[in-house]
């Protein structure tokens, strides 16, 4: 696999689209620490770490809905393996005029572009979501 990250986010778009209750990915530091930034703003229930039938470690996603509809209604990858986006904290890009949040992988950890903001840092831009 060559982008984790995207995989990660296709999987959680699928999801939504067919109505599930939770979607199961590999398990990485990464992807964990991208999935706490999405339950600290709200977008996902939460996620808890397991493992499938051969042993290797995953995450269970927990979905989110709203009235029946998906609370993340766009989730788009900025930076990929083949073309990183490096944003400096005044260039770190606002989702929909403030609405959405931009998920910043920073020297600080993996955060919020409001917070990455906050604590006066720029990095790479992973993902946005809305």
């Amino acid at each position: 696999m060559n982008d984790p990250i995207g995989d990660m986010l296709t999987r959680i778009r699928n999801a939504q689209l067919r109505h599930k209750s939770t979607v199961t990915t590999p398990a990485s530091k990464l992807r964990g620490w991208v999935l706490d930034v999405l339950a600290d703003e709200g977008y996902i229930r939460g996620y808890e770490t397991g493992t499938d039938a051969n042993g290797h470690p995953t995450l269970v996603i927990s979905l989110k809905y709203f009235d029946g509809a998906p609370v993340i209604r766009e989730l788009q990858r900025v930076s990929t393996p083949g073309r990183r986006v490096y944003k400096g904290v005044t260039d770190i890009p606002q989702v929909r005029q403030g609405l959405g949040v931009s998920i910043v992988s920073t020297p600080k950890g993996v955060m919020s572009d409001a917070n990455a903001r906050a604590a006066n840092v720029g990095g790479e831009v992973l993902c946005t979501v809305f």
